[in-house]
């Protein structure tokens, strides 16, 4: 009987366990993460902000190669839409002359790491070297200080959220995936996210995706027909006295 009694309790142990992460997978999903890894964690970087102003951003992962960033600096000049860049350090130290175009023409540049590896499997001391240097490497370039943070493949841990808000780095995820890097194409690309932003979204896109920056036209004169703004992350998010739900979305906490 004893022996029975004890087998319950585990197997009524496991079933908590099983229901905790079908919800968490079902939150990361819901926050237009099918692709991310989640980890279960509770510290959450911002997938997206709760506003009722239409202001959005769109932001581009830099990690692999440039052949496509200056047909997408055009598009975004013409359309004057300022973005947001996460770069990775080898990325930075490659091609700091991008960096400096991008920086000058207004945009906004973030860390995204500085080897792009898994860094939930990471420990603290080897995610601070990640971060710092990966900051330092984008900072003497552009001299503009590294506020946010993107964490490669949208992987992460309660540790990784947790040190990267100790350095003062806002952990940034998104709520429309573009899936440029699977190269999609144009119109299948602009479709995605036209389906799926809202005001306060967060879009991903790539600086190499092949047709990526053919799909930014049909993107922006869409969005700022119907009364879309795009702004940077760094001029969506809250910067203090915020909250963010299960779902990642970031809340400005009530006055009152």
């Amino acid at each position: 009987m004893r022996v029975f009694t004890i087998r319950l309790k585990y197997l009524a142990i496991a079933a908590v366990f099983a229901i905790l992460l079908t919800a968490g997978a079902l939150s990361a999903k819901a926050a237009g993460a099918e692709e991310v890894f989640w980890s279960g964690s509770r510290s959450l970087p911002i997938y997206s902000v709760e506003r009722t102003d239409k202001k959005i951003a769109i932001s581009f992962d830099c990690a692999w190669g440039t052949e496509h960033t200056d047909a997408i600096l055009q598009n975004l000049k013409k359309a004057n839409v300022r973005a947001t860049f996460f770069c990775v350090e080898f990325w930075s130290k490659k091609y700091p002359d991008y960096l400096k175009k991008i920086s000058a023409a207004g945009h906004e540049v973030g860390t995204h790491s500085a080897t792009h590896s898994y860094m939930s499997k990471l420990s603290e001391e080897e995610i601070r070297k990640e971060l710092e240097t990966s900051s330092e490497a984008i900072t003497s370039v552009i001299q503009k200080p590294v506020t946010l943070f993107r964490p490669p493949y949208g992987d992460y841990d309660n540790l990784l959220i947790d040190v990267s808000n100790d350095m003062g780095l806002y952990p940034i995820q998104w709520d429309v995936d573009s899936l440029d890097w699977k190269d999609l194409s144009a119109g299948d690309i602009a479709e995605r996210i036209l389906k799926r932003v809202k005001s306060g979204s967060i879009i991903l896109c790539h600086n190499n995706g092949l047709h990526t920056a053919e799909a930014l036209p049909i993107i922006f004169d869409t969005l700022l027909a119907k009364g879309y703004e795009f702004v940077p992350i760094g001029e969506l998010i809250y910067k203090e006295n915020y909250t963010i739900d299960p779902t990642g979305r970031q809340y400005l906490k009530s006055s009152s």
